[in-house]
């Protein structure tokens, strides 16, 4: 193994640069809000066939873009869904016969 010695102004620089790709990585990733599905991905994430997804975007169950042949969900859009068909869990009483 081979060591490399460096000044303090060299790993100075070098932590520098680092935090400088690292701000523009963590601005260049889009939140999970802002990322889009396209049928496919959808289809495998709701694990349902292409039928269902075009009964729920015909009734208005789901919103969707479309570019030509091409159908996009927005991943809020996915979790909106989700969140409005939520259902509580109930607690079971044990009963006493």
């Amino acid at each position: 193994m081979e060591a490399i010695i460096l000044s303090k102004q060299q790993y100075v620089e070098l932590l520098n640069k680092m935090d400088v790709i690292k701000s523009s990585l963590e601005e260049n990733q889009k939140s999970p809000e802002e990322t889009f599905l396209d049928n496919q991905e959808f289809l495998q994430l709701m694990n349902i066939s292409k039928r269902t997804a075009q009964t729920w975007r015909d009734e208005g169950i789901v919103s969707f873009s479309q570019i030509g042949s091409k159908i996009y969900y927005q991943m809020s859009d996915v979790q909106k869904l989700l969140d409005k068909n939520y259902k509580e869990a109930f607690s079971k009483k044990r009963r006493k016969f």
